[in-house]
């Protein structure tokens, strides 16, 4: 399977996130997956890629331009995939993979889950996004979620188009 990882570029983070976020990139190749990512050199983009490529897997970045000119990307992309902006980087990173693990992460990440939670609502594509909910990182969304389930402005069940993994046990589960 290609596991699409959306997760944060900070470095100043709690720390179980990245010892999480490595344990997820070595046991993703112990099963043979393969790492789809944002290719940058930063933050949990930078620890998955790493711990999958060291672990002997295999790694694709979806890089923008204009991260490629700044020089941020990751030393542990095995295959480089160039975008010209952020809407191409979600398309190319939703046709590359089979399911996406939103891990702690911004703006950006909820961007990108919820860009393939919405095209999964309307029948685009049945590929599964996946909150890593580490250390209750998620708890406010899905709570958010839950709010707008209740007041009838999801499409079915927001749980059909967006799971939830408290461990990386529950996370293997579902995948």
């Amino acid at each position: 399977m290609k596991i699409c990882i959306f997760c944060s570029a900070n470095q100043q983070i709690d720390p179980d996130f990245f010892r999480m976020t490595e344990e997820l990139g070595q046991w993703a190749t112990r099963e043979g997956h393969t790492i789809v990512f944002g290719g940058v050199n930063q933050g949990l983009m930078e620890c998955v890629g790493k711990a999958a490529h060291e672990a002997g897997g295999r790694t694709i970045g979806v890089i923008p331009r204009i991260v490629e000119k700044s020089g941020r990307i990751s030393d542990y992309v095995d295959i480089e995939m160039l975008c010209d902006n952020l809407s191409d980087r979600k398309q190319m990173m939703e046709d590359q993979s089979d399911v996406f693990v939103a891990l702690p992460g911004g703006i950006g990440t909820i961007d990108e889950l919820f860009t393939i939670a919405a095209a999964h609502t309307i029948g685009y594509h049945n590929k599964l996004v996946i909150l890593y909910n580490m250390k209750g990182f998620w708890d406010s969304l899905i709570a958010m979620l839950d709010d707008l389930q209740q007041k009838g402005m999801v499409r079915g069940n927001w749980h059909d188009y967006i799971a939830v993994a408290n461990n990386l046990e529950e996370l293997a589960r579902i995948i």
